[in-house]
């Protein structure tokens, strides 16, 4: 195992810097894209590196190395990139003025990722970059890679010798990072075997394990929100608070990803990841120090207090549905069935919703309602937590119809923001109640384009800053919460799989999970 060397004091990530915004400029460094030719490079690298290179939170020496098995020359990888970023850039399109500058830090390697020698030539071709432009032996390795890839250019990346650098410039010796995407394995099984093989090249502190929901503006505030103000720190807990509803709602369907969505479904490819982490932002208890350990150790700690479903309570606390055709935002959906790379008998869930609880003394008896689907009304994201209602029925002698519960919508996209619904006195004669919201939006509030989550995770990565990563422990936690309904499910039990129409809010099945409870899902 090769551990990652010293950071010398001035990368080392300071803990500030999320509340206060302090941005610091990465060492010169090269990132090497593993699969570059690929969606993710085209759709969120390629404007995400743009970007940051356009704030001017790039070193000069930065340099973009991608790699990948398609032949190709350094102009056309640069025409690749450009179509990205005129087609996907919140900055776009791109600038004539700049692009000359940002691409003479842009090459290409063209090599077939299983093949050893490949891996050999790509080292030589870094010691040149590292002469060249003066980036110092530091390396960031982005496996923009099929799943079942990663083992196998991660074993090449190692006998290659390119998981710990051995390059010394001015004495000092450059670090090596490796960043993965999500899915972080099928079960808890592949998981524990995904993190091994991992481990077995590259130092837990190398490994940075990206879920781009940590990197909105939105998911980071919520610790500010929570521990940054007094006034709602004292009712974050069981005595204030009802319940807790969680939505990550899509209005697409497969997007041509049929094949794997197939294999994959709602669950492991959305509450796996998405949904458990922000969960887990949202409930954890308050760290010692907001450093990267210390806050993940509290996000484990609250995975570790989730309940598992255990099989004969699956049917009763989880609803899987199915989307049919239907219409979004005017336009026809085929049903999901019918897509060519889908089984036609397939029983892969399209929806979730789940009813979970978590066993700490803050939480205890608060149940959490999480849903995700595809091929919803809305694209939306966000963290609605509905209060206690008040104690006395006050205004109900007086002829007042009862008041709703108070609710604090956290949005994570879009419309990136906080709301607050309460109840207020309808101006005029009687007492006449309605609820009303404040309504905080960061667009408007700061007057300023948020940054992308990938700039974000990108930049966090060059620094050596893991607060927005998971951990190992936490990825295997994740599974284990989930395992038990997905093999209930598979074994045939755990209740039927609801069909919905597309552009409807699923099936009626996931409203009546929350109606036996006496409660509803909040439309967004």
């Amino acid at each position: 195992m090769t551990a990652d060397p010293a950071q010398p004091a001035s990368a080392t990530p300071n803990p500030l810097r999320r509340g206060l915004r302090q941005e610091r400029m990465p060492e010169p460094c090269t990132m090497v894209i593993c699969g570059a030719t690929g969606d993710l490079t085209l759709r969120k690298l390629g404007p995400a590196i743009y970007n940051l290179a356009l704030g001017g939170l790039l070193p000069p020496e930065f340099t973009v190395l991608g790699f990948a098995r398609r032949p190709m020359s350094a102009e056309e990888f640069h025409d690749h990139l450009r179509e990205g970023i005129d087609l996907f850039s919140r900055n776009r399109p791109a600038s004539s003025s700049v692009w000359s500058a940002f691409t003479a830090g842009v090459e290409y390697q063209q090599g077939n990722l299983n093949d050893p020698e490949a891996y050999v030539a790509l080292a030589k071709r870094l010691d040149r970059i590292d002469r060249d432009r003066g980036t110092a032996g530091n390396r960031l390795f982005y496996l923009a890679v099929q799943p079942a890839l990663i083992p196998e250019v991660v074993s090449h990346l190692g006998a290659a010798g390119l998981a710990g650098s051995t390059v010394r410039t001015s004495g000092r010796q450059g670090w090596t990072r490796v960043v993965v995407e999500k899915p972080f394995g099928t079960d808890a099984a592949s998981a524990r075997t995904l993190n091994r093989q991992i481990r077995e090249v590259f130092a837990e502190e190398q490994i940075y394990r990206i879920d781009h929901y940590l990197g909105k503006e939105t998911v980071q505030n919520l610790a500010v929100f929570r521990f940054g103000n007094g006034l709602f720190e004292p009712i974050w807990n069981r005595r204030y608070i009802d319940s807790v509803q969680i939505t990550v709602a899509e209005t697409v369907g497969l997007e041509g990803r049929g094949e794997f969505y197939d294999q994959t479904g709602a669950l492991r490819d959305i509450v796996q990841n998405h949904v458990l982490q922000l969960l887990a932002v949202f409930a954890m208890e308050p760290p010692v120090e907001f450093a990267p350990n210390d806050l993940r150790d509290e996000k484990l700690k609250v995975l570790r207090a989730v309940r598992p479903i255990a099989p004969d309570d699956v049917e009763a606390n989880t609803v899987r549905g199915q989307y049919g055709a239907g219409w979004v935002a005017g336009e026809p959906v085929s049903a999901y069935r019918e897509d060519p790379e889908v089984a036609a008998d397939s029983e892969t869930e399209t929806y979730v919703a789940l009813k979970l609880g978590i066993d700490s003394w803050r939480w205890a008896g608060v149940p959490f309602y999480v849903r995700t689907g595809k091929a919803l009304s809305s694209r939306v994201t966000e963290i609605a937590v509905q209060f206690r209602r008040a104690p006395l029925s006050l205004f109900g002698r007086a002829g007042a119809p009862e008041i709703d519960p108070n609710v604090l919508a956290i949005r994570v996209q879009p419309d990136e923001g906080i709301l607050l619904r309460f109840g207020a006195k309808v101006p005029g004669p009687g007492l006449n109640i309605r609820s009303v919201n404040m309504d905080f939006r960061y667009g408007s509030s700061f007057a300023v384009d948020s940054p992308d989550a990938y700039e974000t995770l990108l930049l966090d990565c060059m620094i050596g800053d893991s607060t927005l990563f998971t951990r190992d422990d936490e990825v295997e936690r994740a599974w284990e919460i989930l395992d038990p309904i997905e093999q209930t499910w598979q074994a045939g039990g755990g209740g039927a799989l609801h069909l919905y129409a597309a552009g409807g809010w699923g099936p009626a099945a996931a409203d009546e999970l929350l109606t036996r409870d006496g409660r509803e899902w909040r439309r967004p």
